[in-house]
């Protein structure tokens, strides 16, 4: 088996990219100095995320395959979030020379393979040699001439939805922190998210207010469209979903878990939601979040917190 080391940067580049298949929105892909993506409308989505070895991952808990998807799920389902069309990622990718060039493909495999159920391609990035794995992704999208979906349009009176299963990835992950082995469901969505892409057509469909990515936690996401909106957010947790796999404590892990990348909208307040969208709570005067009525005592993800 051979080693990134042992192919060297060029040889890595080419074995790689050459696997890596364009969509329509990619009119120069990997192989310059740089991409040609196009936008139709003379604007362009864009957001980043940094994954490091031990941080955001671990290879003795996720294969290679896993993890790119994992890693252009985030990023992805961030542009969904703004109501646009995922288009593109660029790849950065920090590894270390003595790694397995199959792990590597491996990686690109699930980055493609993400990106195919999204509509967007790879079309570029970069590798350099690092003590650890470091992966870092930009992710593009069209807005297609119209406006954004951002986190400020929440007005008192709207509903509260959300789109996608919540809870399971913290679930899975603290099965993993503690040698447990299933249910597996949890452990695989933990490893592999499986965000809703058509959440961002949806939302306009119904003419959202304001949309987000539920990566952090449902509780300290609402947060910020409620500071963003000038807003108080109320949850009714009788009305919000517990996925039956979760048992007991179910509650806590759908409210403060975070990286399921489900989504939230809130939509008028006589809007009816298609089915594949549950309405949680509403928007009223004043500032923060409530559940049933008063104050939660969990919190979500903070990267330097924990």
């Amino acid at each position: 088996m051979s080693t990134i080391g042992e192919l060297g940067e060029f040889g890595l580049i080419t074995r790689l990219t050459d696997r890596l298949p364009q969509g329509p929105q990619v009119e120069l892909g990997p192989g310059d100095d740089a991409a040609v993506v196009c936008a139709p409308d003379g604007r362009a989505v864009a957001t980043t995320d940094l994954l490091a070895e031990g941080r955001h991952f671990r290879r003795d808990w996720s294969g290679p395959y896993e993890i790119g998807c994992k890693a252009a799920a985030q990023n992805l389902a961030d542009v969904v979030a703004m109501g646009a069309r995922p288009t593109a990622l660029l790849v950065g990718l920090a590894v270390p020379a003595e790694t397995p060039v199959e792990w590597a493909e491996q990686l690109y495999a699930g980055l493609a393979e993400e990106c195919g159920l999204a509509g967007a391609s790879v079309a570029g990035g970069d590798v350099v040699a690092a003590p650890r794995i470091m992966l870092a992704v930009t992710a593009l999208g069209d807005l297609g001439g119209r406006p954004p979906l951002t986190r400020a349009g929440a007005r008192p009176g709207d509903l509260v939805a959300v789109r996608g299963t919540l809870g399971l990835s913290s679930a899975g992950l603290e099965l993993l922190e503690s040698g447990k082995e299933g249910p597996a469901e949890l452990i695989e969505a933990h490893r592999r998210p499986r965000p809703p892409y058509t959440a961002g057509d949806e939302a306009r469909a119904m003419g959202a207010t304001a949309l987000l990515d539920v990566s952090d936690g449902l509780l300290q996401d609402l947060g910020h469209i409620a500071k963003a909106s000038g807003v108080r957010i109320e949850v009714d947790t009788a009305r919000v979903p517990v996925p039956p796999v979760l048992g007991r404590g179910g509650l806590r892990h759908v409210l403060t878990g975070g990286e399921d990348h489900a989504f939230a909208a809130t939509i008028g307040p006589d809007t009816v939601p298609p089915p594949s969208w549950t309405v949680v709570g509403t928007v009223a005067e004043g500032a923060g979040v409530l559940v049933d009525g008063g104050p939660y005592s969990g919190s979500g993800w903070d990267h330097f917190r924990g």
